[in-house]
């Protein structure tokens, strides 16, 4: 059965994207059959990140809209098998996206056998990042951790259980909390909001603390998605996100200060 998780936040700038693009990949390195949707309708980026820029030809409005089918706007991933990205358009604006429109696309992709529709939100509570939470199942909530990331946070999660579809039918869309760019050093400074603080403020389950890292911005610039860097804690943690969603039990990890190496150390490893 077909799931759409909606990634979303209140707050731009804290990963949404990039979380967007290595869970999906992360997903379908696993073997299911991934769809990952761009809803940022006059921005998009998703494209960006996932190196697939050149290959736009047809996007997300195009289908709303009857001018291309969506077997022709969907790009295939080179570097990943059963994953499959739908741009935003650049040109078209937010009230391009109808509530008709984006129904029709997410049952024709369940239709097409994907196991899971991923849809990155753009930030905020403006119509796209309405419409990209509206179908989901689950959602997976970015949050920084500065103050005011976790209060923007709050109010998605309100918007969640009132205004999604599952709402409107008096059910629940199952909520994630995911915590990005955490140093332990700047938490343990007073910087930084603590893990557990944030836990207990937005009473959402928690799965995975991303640590703030500069791989995350080198496999953006370069075009792939940093789950598929084994060497970066980054996308260590991210491939720890997509087996705790999976199901599997798996500790948290990059939570603790490092103890820092001596000169001798550094010197011999």
């Amino acid at each position: 059965m077909s799931k759409v998780i909606v990634v979303t936040s209140g707050k731009g700038g804290v990963g949404k994207t990039t979380t967007s693009a290595a869970f999906a990949s992360g997903l379908a390195a696993k073997g299911y059959k991934t769809a990952v949707i761009d809803f940022d309708v006059g921005l998009r980026n998703l494209d960006l990140i996932m190196g697939v820029e050149r290959r736009v030809v047809y996007d997300f409005v195009n289908v709303i809209n009857g001018e291309s089918t969506l077997k022709q706007a969907l790009i295939r991933d080179k570097r990943v098998d059963n994953l499959y990205i739908l741009p935003a358009s650049q040109t078209r604006d937010k009230d391009a996206l109808t509530t008709e429109g984006v129904e029709s696309v997410i049952n024709e992709l369940k239709e097409d056998g994907f196991d899971y529709i991923v849809c990155d939100s753009p930030a905020g509570i403006e119509k796209g990042a309405f419409m990209a939470l509206y179908f989901a199942d689950e959602a997976i909530v970015v949050t920084n951790p500065e103050v005011s990331s976790v209060r923007d946070s709050d109010r998605i999660l309100g918007i969640l259980q009132s205004r999604s579809r599952a709402a409107e039918q008096g059910g629940t869309v199952k909520e994630h909390l995911l915590i990005t760019r955490y140093s332990p050093d700047r938490v343990e400074g007073g910087d930084m909001l603590g893990m557990d603080d944030i836990v207990e403020i937005l009473s959402v389950p928690l799965i995975g603390v991303i640590p703030e890292s500069e791989s995350v911005l080198q496999a953006s610039n370069s075009g792939n998605s940093v789950v598929l860097d084994e060497q970066s804690h980054a996308g260590q943690a991210y491939t720890d996100v997509v087996a705790r969603f999976l199901g599997e039990d798996v500790p948290l990890r990059f939570i603790d200060v490092q103890p820092k190496k001596g000169f001798f150390k550094k010197l011999f490893g």
